[in-house]
């Protein structure tokens, strides 16, 4: 059984930088969004960050081996790699449509799926406290959604589309998620999410138009290479808290990255406006996203390490 460090103000640090970067993340890749398609910014993302841990694996001898793969293996990382690679490329059209702060608190679902999955895959108790989370979160996006609820049910308009995209990415996340559990029996965590990239970067290669980023300005560049160095920073921050800090722990300040994404935004739609909107919630929808947050920890904490 894995036994974690006691670091616990290092873990909690570095869980904080992933909540952070992943915080981030969407703002960064809004502003890409508009003028490159969510396809090539994800062959850019998967490939770099693919290339990076290939670097750094080769330097410390640390590669998959031929003999790691048998035929049940191999299927559970193809079908592994394709559902995150249908994740990146899913959640960044869904942002396409939607401004960050709802992407960000939709994709919450992902945890949710996760845990629901966990009881049904590998017969996890689902204990009192994380149905109550459970519930939580999703009375919390009920509300969240008061203020688009009619143009929800009405049809496929925009907005449903974007929020349909941001589901089936939390879908394919939980997928992911669960068949990596598995795997991390037989790879390093950094052994898989080398090998995911890199299939993500050959998948997306075949619908990436790389020459849209000639036309970037220079601050969009600057964006987009956050957005490439992003999944290697906040990968490797919490696979190391995890290393020092209990999961449950590690989970629940996780949780808070909505949160994040909701103050940045509103700080630079301050500072910026000339560049930057915040879509503006009523109070309704604003007490929504507190439930969804509060719903994520509660789930989190409640768990065993």
């Amino acid at each position: 059984m894995h036994t974690v460090s006691g670091r616990s103000m290092f873990g909690f640090s570095l869980a904080l930088l992933t909540s952070v970067m992943w915080g981030m993340l969407p703002i960064a890749l809004k502003d890409v969004l508009t003028d490159v398609d969510p396809y090539t910014i994800t062959f850019f993302r998967f490939l770099s960050s693919g290339l990076i841990l290939a670097f750094w694996l080769t330097l410390r001898g640390g590669l998959p081996t031929s003999r790691q793969l048998t035929k049940p293996i191999f299927i559970s990382l193809f079908v592994a790699a394709l559902c995150l690679s249908l994740n990146y490329g899913s959640y960044l059209v869904g942002l396409d449509y939607l401004e960050p702060k709802a992407a960000q608190v939709i994709i919450q679902l992902a945890p949710f799926l996760l845990l629901i999955g966990s009881v049904i895959w590998f017969k996890e108790q689902f204990s009192v406290w994380q149905s109550l989370g459970a519930v939580t979160l999703l009375l919390g996006l009920m509300l969240f959604f008061n203020q688009r609820a009619a143009e929800l049910i009405a049809g496929l308009g925009s907005y449903t589309v974007g929020v349909l995209w941001i589901v089936f990415a939390a879908l394919t996340w939980a997928i992911y998620a669960l068949i990596q559990k598995g795997l991390l029996r037989h790879f390093t965590s950094v052994q898989l999410l080398m090998v995911f990239n890199l299939f993500g970067g050959i998948t997306f290669w075949f619908l990436a138009t790389p020459s849209q980023v000639l036309v970037l300005t220079p601050w969009q560049w600057a964006m987009l290479i956050f957005c490439c160095l992003n999944t290697v920073i906040a990968y490797g921050a919490f696979a190391e808290a995890m290393n020092h800090w209990q999961a449950s722990k590690v989970s629940a300040v996780l949780a808070i990255t909505p949160l994040i994404t909701i103050v940045m935004i509103d700080i630079l739609a301050w500072w910026l406006p000339q560049y930057y909107q915040a879509e503006q919630f009523n109070l309704l929808a604003m007490i929504g996203a507190g439930m969804v947050i509060l719903g994520s920890i509660v789930a989190a904490l409640d768990k065993r390490a």
